[in-house]
């Protein structure tokens, strides 16, 4: 029996279609044997403070690092605000894969628009790269128990 490996699915919230990008990939993820638990940043929302205030911001900060830490592997979405024409990444998904990458969290970028270089250093801290729909799709069959370096022919900054 192979091992269930817990992620923490990292990307944008913030429109309709930053969400439904995450759904996509956590549709997949869901489908592939290796997978068990997915945390996701923003569903499990910390309520006991106002939203923005200080102590909302320390709690959700500490909850996701915790869940980073507690996770076997980061999935990072990289597309930002594709509606807009904007492709590079979200900041804070940049800061969770670095983060990721410090603490020896195995990190897979996930982009859909293909076209646009990436950051040499992110690109560097990614085991594994799913570059477009075609190759997104071989999220739900990639064995996240043997972490295969998984390279994307891309342009990088």
């Amino acid at each position: 029996m192979s091992k269930l490996n817990r992620v923490y699915l990292a990307g944008p919230f913030f429109s309709d279609q930053q969400k439904k990008r995450l759904d996509d990939i956590q549709a997949l993820l869901e489908q592939n044997d290796t997978i068990g638990d997915i945390f996701r940043p923003g569903k499990d929302e910390y309520t006991a403070a106002e939203f923005g205030s200080f102590e909302w911001q320390t709690a959700v900060f500490k909850h996701d690092v915790n869940n980073i830490n507690n996770s076997d592997i980061v999935v990072a979405e990289l597309d930002y605000q594709l509606e807009d024409n904007l492709s590079e990444p979200d900041s804070g998904t940049a800061w969770e894969c670095g983060y990721a990458f410090a603490n020896n969290v195995p990190t897979f970028g996930v982009r859909f628009d293909e076209a646009p270089p990436l950051n040499l250093m992110l690109a560097g801290s990614l085991t594994g790269f799913f570059n477009g729909p075609k190759h997104i799709e071989e999220l739900k069959d990639y064995d996240f128990n043997s972490l295969m370096t998984r390279y994307e022919n891309i342009k990088v900054f």
